[in-house]
């Protein structure tokens, strides 16, 4: 979720240094500068990227730095990344994944997205009895939003759902493997565990790890801090929509995405249902060509809601992403409105937060949306919550707090995923 283009409408000297397919970060720096109004306007001057939303005149900003520009030379900082693209090339370093190999060694590195697929595949396939692969629908490009559907003894769709997505937003890598890890979890372990064999009993689990598949195998082929999808927006060069500013509710509130092609949390269009209807269900790709809105966006709403319309309903969504350590409640588009049942929720994220803490000490703070991070208006979590009326609904920015940020080494996706299945826990303990 975090991390805005300050400026991005036209392309300078600052920008990444792009090569034939591939953006390189070699030499580019990531620094966290005490904000100013100065800092500010250095930032938007040079149309620097910035990692944790736009500049402001007091705070913390993360900043991308080119090794072109010196301005910042000798100020106050913390280093995040000395040279981001030996970082990223650190975290490239992918162990060999052969099909069929379903073990806890997944989670020592990052895949390829070819792999993510086959493991979903080889999971279920280790586990036929009590799970099966989903396609929620199509990406832009015709790549399958694909999940996996995990259940108890009574058999498949005959529990409250309990959704969980990641990689909403193309860099944040750590997301998808903290939420295979649930999937890898509950199904390795439901024939010996007893407390996990009750949960996958008592819910139906729908687990989508990619959710934005064009905009992660960009960022693992072009750019690897690619963010948004990649459509098309008539009478803009630039690509890409931000799938998480672009959800059909409080869309149109001023202040909480933006209205400008470029920028990374472009809202684009609102999503229109009667759009989808007049696609056939495999044509669903063809939405980013017509004035609607992210066909990622589209489709996700409409199994989110088919869920919710169910006899069982839908018990449970979050929506992970990185960086901050947060475990957030609605509202995004307003600071000043709460949900209905707000207590109930500030009590569970409390709880959620407390879990992961007892761990391995690990601090997450928690609170609406708009108060813990900022405002973000068009998201999931608001439209989960008021519209398709899911009984809770999270979302959650796991590690760090900005030592790495987006490029989270892999020696900590294990702990990333134990310690936040210690907050799905504490929820599937204590939701009423």
């Amino acid at each position: 979720m975090k991390a805005f283009l300050v400026s991005s409408l036209f392309i300078s000297l600052a920008c990444a240094i792009a090569v034939p397919g591939k953006v390189s970060y070699d030499g580019y720096k990531v620094v966290r500068l005490h904000s100013s109004a100065q800092i500010k306007s250095m930032i938007q001057g040079l149309a620097l990227k910035t990692w944790n939303g736009a500049a402001k005149d007091d705070g913390e900003v993360d900043v991308v730095i080119p090794p072109s520009v010196h301005a910042f030379d000798g100020m106050d900082m913390e280093v995040m990344h000395e040279n981001l693209g030996a970082s990223i090339a650190e975290e490239a370093k992918y162990d060999a994944y052969a099909a069929g190999s379903v073990n806890s060694t997944w989670f020592n590195s990052y895949h390829t997205y070819a792999d993510h697929l086959q493991f979903l595949k080889d999971l279920q396939t280790a586990y036929p009895a009590n799970s099966e692969i989903v396609v929620a629908g199509n990406s832009l490009q015709g790549k399958p939003i694909t999940g996996i559907h995990i259940y108890g003894s009574a058999g498949k769709g005959t529990k409250p759902a309990v959704v969980f997505h990641g990689t909403v937003h193309a860099r944040e890598w750590i997301t998808t493997m903290v939420t295979e890890y649930f999937a890898f979890n509950l199904l390795s372990n439901f024939a010996s565990n007893t407390e996990i064999m009750g949960f996958v009993n008592k819910y139906d689990f729908y687990i989508f790890p990619i959710v934005n598949p064009d905009g992660f195998s960009y960022t693992q082929t072009n750019d690897r801090l690619w963010r948004k999808n990649r459509q098309t927006t008539s009478g803009s060069s630039c690509l890409g929509h931000d799938i998480n500013r672009n959800w059909p509710y409080m869309w149109s509130v001023a202040g909480g995405a933006s209205t400008d092609p470029c920028a990374e949390d472009f809202k684009g269009n609102e999503y229109s249902p009667k759009q989808q209807e007049v696609l056939p269900a495999n044509q669903n790709h063809l939405l980013g060509l017509q004035q609607g809105d992210a066909p990622e966006t589209g489709v996700l709403s409409s199994y989110l809601n088919t869920l919710a319309k169910a006899s069982t309903g839908l018990k449970l969504y979050i929506d992970y992403h990185s960086y901050s350590q947060l475990f957030m409640t609605p509202y995004g588009y307003s600071c000043t409105v709460v949900a209905t049942n707000n207590a109930n929720l500030q009590s569970l994220a409390g709880g959620v937060v407390a879990a992961i803490k007892a761990v391995y000490g690990t601090v997450f703070q928690y609170g609406p949306i708009c108060t813990t991070i900022y405002q973000a208006t068009g998201s999931s979590v608001d439209y989960v919550n008021d519209v398709t009326k899911a009984q809770y609904a999270f979302t959650s920015e796991l590690r760090d707090t900005g030592k790495n940020g987006f490029v989270l080494p892999a020696n900590q996706i294990l702990p990333s995923a134990v310690e936040a299945y210690a907050g799905v826990r504490y929820l599937l303990l204590n939701m009423k």
